[in-house]
């Protein structure tokens, strides 16, 4: 790919430019802070259930982390582009590395999962998993792709609607980031027809048939690679390496840091893990030893070493960017920057076996998982059935369900596939507890008025 045509700040929707002392991809991070979809993932679980006494991260408090990962990660590889291709570049593009880069990375790690529905993973499986039981009802009413990408939900899709999609009664394009910022976030860009024919052995992909024509404007406007038209395949952007990367070095770490908070993780093992890493990528390994037996507090002992370890994988990631740039550029790297370190690096390896087996597997987070899978099915199952009836069709209780689906998320003109995507908006944007109060509520276990 060429340096100068793998950034624009187009936006979607119709939006001019406008005299600001802000650069466009400063405005990008700005609409994003500002934006509902990003408030609401206060309230959404990253891995354990949100409690009430010890504060653990959230999806608003880790894409708070990842972003300022990710601005160090793109300033870098920004001045390394600017300093190392200088005669390649015009004066917008080195201008543009040298300054905003690592703004792009920054709004891009902001909103990387701005997607993903309540209750984690599980909430994402919740929405596959009803139309695949319903498959015999539903399959006949769409087509084979839109039927694909119903089977598939997925987070990162969602995430391209959510901030480039217009609502009934919205402004056109959705938050209107610039084409940079939504392509630094396309990890997985095809259809998802293109993972039942076979023709990729991804597990995911990146849009919606729905928004298509969006991303596909995206990609000519950031010259991405295509490698397939029938069904649409890209070859990633060099961007979103390091978006990934930061995501991947946070909650990698964190997760560990927040586990031990809980106690579900002993400060020996924590601290062990941590300091067994930091000592494979520091020269000094007594300076930190030193300032470890200097801290008397459990946590702050656990937090140092995180800082430690992050900076380590921040080092690393950047070094192995730029040993694989060219690849990169050619959209032909086929591991994610952490995945060639973890290989070279036992003690990595260990951090996350420990984490699949200490934590993820953890009986608080399999409660959180079963009960979110059990809200987001219901609620689907409480809209779905009733949308897709004509209002002709319509009984008292169908039409008293769609009387809590807000205005925005009706597309009483569209077709069954735009009616479904409406209801999919509604529940996966929902918080943990305002799912499960709905769902409360709806099933009779609460009842009462709430403001």
């Amino acid at each position: 790919m060429n340096l100068n045509e793998i950034f624009t700040n187009q936006r979607t929707g119709n939006n001019p430019r406008t005299l600001a002392s802000r650069t466009d991809f400063q405005r990008d991070y700005d609409r994003i802070i500002f934006s509902s979809a990003f408030r609401r993932l206060q309230n959404k679980t990253q891995v354990f259930p949100l409690p009430g006494s010890v504060f653990v991260h959230n999806r608003l408090t880790h894409s708070l982390e990842v972003s300022s990962v990710g601005r160090s990660l793109g300033s870098i590889i920004g001045e390394f582009i600017h300093d190392n291709f200088q005669n390649d570049l015009t004066d917008i593009s080195r201008s543009f590395y040298l300054h905003n880069l690592g703004n792009v990375i920054a709004a891009a790690c902001l909103c990387h999962d701005v997607g993903n529905p309540a209750f984690g993973h599980s909430g994402e499986d919740a929405i596959a998993s009803y139309f695949e039981k319903n498959e015999n009802d539903l399959k006949p009413k769409f087509s084979e792709r839109e039927w694909a990408d119903l089977v598939n939900f997925e987070g990162n899709a969602n995430a391209i609607r959510v901030l480039a999609h217009q609502q009934q009664g919205k402004d056109e394009g959705g938050i209107q980031l610039t084409f940079a910022t939504l392509a630094s976030i396309a990890k997985y860009p095809c259809e998802a027809i293109a993972k039942k024919k076979g023709i990729i052995h991804r597990k995911k992909f990146g849009f919606f048939q729905n928004e298509k024509d969006i991303f596909l404007e995206i990609a000519k406007g950031v010259h991405m690679i295509p490698e397939n038209e029938e069904p649409y395949i890209f070859k990633r952007h060099p961007f979103v390496w390091l978006v990934e990367a930061a995501d991947d070095i946070c909650y990698n770490i964190i997760d560990m840091e927040d586990a031990h908070r809980l106690g579900i993780v002993s400060t020996a093992d924590c601290k062990n893990l941590f300091f067994e890493l930091v000592k494979s990528e520091t020269d000094d390994v007594d300076r930190v030893k030193r300032k470890l037996d200097s801290i008397s507090n459990e946590n702050e002992k656990i937090s140092y070493l995180r800082a430690k370890v992050i900076n380590a994988l921040i080092n690393n990631s950047i070094q192995t960017y730029k040993d694989n740039f060219d690849k990169i550029l050619g959209g032909n790297l086929d591991k994610a920057l952490l995945d060639i370190y973890k290989s070279e690096n036992k003690t990595l390896q260990d951090i996350e076996s420990f984490s699949i087996e200490k934590i993820y597997n953890h009986k608080a987070v399999v409660e959180i998982e079963n009960a979110g899978y059990n809200v987001m099915y219901e609620l689907l199952d409480h809209f779905i059935p009733s949308i897709l009836k004509s209002k002709e069709e319509r009984k008292s209780y169908d039409k008293m369900a769609l009387k809590l689906l807000p205005k925005q998320f009706m597309y009483e003109e569209g077709t069954d596939y735009q009616k479904i995507l409406g209801v999919i908006d509604f529940v996966s944007g929902m918080t943990d507890n305002y799912a499960t109060d709905l769902y409360r509520k709806i099933k009779g276990i609460d009842i009462g008025m709430t403001v």
